[in-house]
């Protein structure tokens, strides 16, 4: 594993990519601009410690790996032996480009420089990079600690080693890479979402309520999570976006229903607002 890692966006994502490395005793240094989102990125790292010293899941101490997490205001101030650098800002290609580039510029030639999108064109974000070879699609999921799955993303000029180094990396953070040729949505958020929006159109038409349709999945099919769960955990904000960019390059079959338009604008965002297809209040 890279001794020195840069994680740029410290929200649940990214605080989560964070608590992984630094289970690994690395040196993370965690991007997130101004005072209180720092401070907020900080106490969810830590939190997430906590909770995975509680489970027995965390080697060393809680205050050893929180000694090694460090916030910098931005991705120029990540140190220049990073090993690594994971972006994992929202899904909006300018805010995307905007950091990668930066972060491309602060550290040394050898880096491996990853995005954790879930359905942008990695080989797209990387036309705006000075080496590309360098970069690489690492999808994480959510919630990282433990989730087992990273999705590898091989872009256009994506350099063979940078691909095996990715999977060595995931698995040494005892997860499973899978490697994905870049297309939109990869493999994972193309068939999700396909399947949480055909959720939301049945909930839509009446064909059963939310808890339901959950629960056809999770018994009939065996799934650890409902559709409709999975879009709560996710937020509907963030699969309302995937869903409309899928759209745009796919076609009409990933049009979003207009019950997930009506309860994004009512900020009915899933569990990270207390209220989704479910209630979490």
């Amino acid at each position: 594993m890279p001794r020195t890692v840069g994680v740029v966006g410290g929200g649940r994502m990214g605080g989560g990519i964070a608590q992984v490395l630094l289970g690994t005793g690395a040196s993370v240094h965690v991007v997130e601009a101004g005072d209180s989102a720092a401070q907020a990125a900080q106490d969810r790292i830590v939190a997430g410690l906590e909770e995975a010293a509680r489970r027995g899941k965390l080697e060393g101490s809680v205050e050893d790996a929180a000694a090694r997490l460090h916030l910098v205001d931005t991705a120029a101030e990540l140190p220049g032996d990073c090993e690594l650098v994971v972006e994992a800002v929202p899904e909006v290609p300018a805010l995307k480009v905007e950091v990668l580039t930066a972060a491309e510029r602060a550290i040394g030639a050898d880096a491996v420089l990853a995005t954790n999108t879930s359905s942008l064109s990695v080989t797209e974000l990387a036309a705006a990079l000075q080496r590309p070879q360098r970069f690489v699609g690492m999808h994480f999921f959510n919630p990282v600690p433990a989730s087992k799955l990273v999705e590898v993303v091989r872009a256009a000029d994506t350099a063979d080693d940078v691909v095996t180094t990715a999977l060595g990396w995931a698995d040494a953070l005892g997860k499973t890479g899978i490697v994905v040729r870049d297309s939109p949505g990869f493999a994972s958020s193309r068939l999700g979402v396909l399947l949480g929006l055909e959720a939301i159109r049945m909930l839509e038409e009446g064909v059963a309520d939310a808890e339901a349709i959950d629960t056809a999945m999770e018994l009939g099919y065996r799934h650890p999570m409902g559709p409709l769960r999975s879009t709560d955990l996710v937020g509907l904000d963030v699969r309302l976006a995937i869903a409309d960019y899928l759209a745009r390059e796919l076609g009409d079959r990933f049009a979003p229903p207009q019950l997930l338009r009506d309860k994004v604008a009512a900020g009915d965002l899933g569990r990270k607002t207390g209220r989704g297809f479910h209630d979490y209040s």
